[in-house]
């Protein structure tokens, strides 16, 4: 049985939000904290695999998916104002 961490959950995505974010290596930001580097360095890459890398450029498919949402989007948009037009004109008084 492994004995608990002294780190809390709130003090563990802090120091990886740091080291992802910071210019520092994060053996640096590590010894800042007063902590062991690898483990850091653990907690980064478990972070980075449960959340990705999200500062990478997009892949071909990706950037295909993309543009096919923002396709449907204008398309969906366009159909909005079609039906709110229908709408005022429909709801006028037939005086």
């Amino acid at each position: 049985m492994t004995r608990p961490s002294p780190y809390s959950p709130e003090f563990r995505e802090e120091a990886v939000q740091l080291a992802l974010k910071s210019s520092k290596s994060i053996a640096q930001v590590a010894r800042e904290l007063d902590m062991n580097p690898e483990t850091l360095r653990t907690w980064a890459r478990r972070h980075e695999r449960e959340h990705g890398n999200q500062s990478g450029p997009l892949t071909v498919d990706e950037r295909a998916r993309l543009k096919e949402l923002e396709r449907r989007i204008r398309e969906v948009e366009m159909e909005n104002a079609f039906l709110k037009k229908c709408a005022a004109y429909f709801a006028k008084d037939p005086r």
